[in-house]
């Protein structure tokens, strides 16, 4: 009956995420679509080379955390189902890997297949992305359980139940867990495309969610995924991301929802129809994890310090 019900619920979601899309477009003009050409980047970025691409890797391979107590960086996803959470992972897997890999499930808006709470730990290098179950419209993320979640009170592929929460009696649950054990960054990952049509439901809960992370002074920055979606010319061409005006504004909006600076909003381009490496896409992804691992490094010290 559970399965039933929570199927019901989620085709309710997607019909009406369907129809704000429409509705959107046809009162914007298909404005979320239109490309304006800019003469200069609207950021500073890494060149598009190979070369410079296999230095970025060879940074981030040697990645390293010196607190005795911290060996590995803890990197929380946080996301709508469908935003691209897993497939993130699996595009820095990829990368590190050196072909196009699906260790993680991927799933469709609608349907979350992250069931169990993952630390992935990307081959020898020293930093883990934490994946957990994508929240949705009629089934938010209970900010308890993602208080347990950062404070390292859950262990690795503890089974998410929506309508049992974790608590402190919940099966494996870790007491008293060192600053190694907690996560040390969070990375919001939000749908580009869906940014206008985003529904008050899923707003509020990225700020009731946003809280409870700001209450541990855990630096956050956000995932930007399916740049394809919003920017034809970056779809044909990824190089073209920091030139198309379409990406601009939607990390400008991004950015006012989550009330982060903009260089916090990190666009990012996953791998999903791809069946080889792009260098273009490699740089994005190691562009935001950089990101990601230099506040880790900044939240670190200063726990340590203090």
């Amino acid at each position: 009956m559970l399965r039933r019900f929570v199927s019901r619920k989620e085709g309710r979601q997607k019909l009406k995420m369907e129809e704000r899309r429409r509705d959107y477009k046809e009162s914007n003009g298909h404005a979320a679509l239109r490309q304006i050409k800019v003469d200069r980047p609207w950021r500073c970025h890494q060149a598009w080379t190979e070369g410079n691409m296999r230095h970025m890797k060879t940074r981030l391979e040697l990645y390293k955390k010196f607190a005795s107590n911290v060996t590995v960086a803890n990197i929380l996803l946080l996301g709508q189902i469908g935003a691209g959470k897993s497939s993130f992972f699996n595009s820095v897997n990829s990368i590190f890997r050196g072909k196009i890999t699906n260790h993680a499930c991927i799933g469709s808006f609608g349907h979350s297949t992250t069931l169990k709470y993952r630390q992935y730990r990307i081959g020898i290098n020293n930093f883990r992305l934490c994946d957990c179950r994508g929240f949705e419209e009629d089934f938010p993320m209970d900010t308890e359980e993602l208080s347990f979640i950062l404070d390292g009170n859950v262990p690795e592929y503890y089974q998410f139940n929506p309508m049992v929460p974790f608590t402190n009696h919940s099966l494996g649950y870790i007491k008293n867990p060192d600053l190694g054990n907690k996560i040390h960054c969070v990375a919001f990952v939000i749908d580009g495309s869906s940014v206008d049509v985003m529904s008050d439901k899923i707003r509020k809960q990225l700020k009731d969610l946003q809280i409870t992370v700001n209450q541990r002074g855990l630096p956050q920055v956000v995932l930007l995924t399916k740049l394809d979606k919003i920017c034809p010319d970056v779809n044909a061409d990824v190089t073209r991301t920091f030139t198309s005006s379409a990406v601009c504004a939607a990390v400008e909006k991004v950015a006012d929802i989550m009330g982060l600076p903009r260089v916090r909003v990190r666009p990012v381009k996953n791998y999903e129809n791809e069946t080889e490496l792009v260098v273009g896409i490699d740089i994005l992804v190691l562009e935001a994890l950089k990101c990601c691992l230099d506040l880790v490094d900044d939240f670190i010290e200063e726990k340590v310090r203090h």
